[in-house]
């Protein structure tokens, strides 16, 4: 059991490492290379929409390690990424909603998106891993 619930939490920071990670440094090389302006300037609707994008992206990918390393139940670990994604995208939300960072849609919707993109992932990785399977 022991082990079995380090392997959970090693799945589980795995995939936040993957999701997050990649979110966040694609964000730094879009403003180090001028896609994206400076950190302390607005961006426009249609740079949140590509943030938004590829953020969808990262949490299918987050998703599916989190089920690939999973020691069991492969699809349980995925939607606790994804409801842990939830929450932090609230937190961010509720933090940043008065700070006029950037329109309110786009704390919302990267809330939203997380549960759904973490169940994607986890569901690619069934559906591999039962592909996989002699029948």
């Amino acid at each position: 059991m022991k082990r079995s619930l380090g392997r959970s939490v090693l799945a589980f920071v795995a995939g936040v490492i993957v999701a997050a990670g990649l979110a966040l440094g694609t964000d730094e090389i879009l403003h180090l290379t001028s896609v994206y302006p400076p950190w302390t300037q607005r961006m426009s609707d249609a740079l949140f929409a590509l943030a938004t994008t590829y953020r969808a992206v990262y949490s299918i990918g987050g998703g599916y390690v989190m089920a690939r390393l999973a020691p069991c139940r492969p699809m349980l670990h995925a939607m606790v990424g994804g409801v842990a994604g939830t929450a932090a995208g609230i937190a961010g939300a509720v933090a940043t909603w008065n700070l006029d960072l950037g329109p309110h849609w786009y704390s919302i919707l990267v809330a939203a998106i997380a549960i759904p993109c973490a169940w994607a992932g986890g569901k690619i990785r069934l559906m591999q891993s039962s592909a996989l399977t002699p029948r």
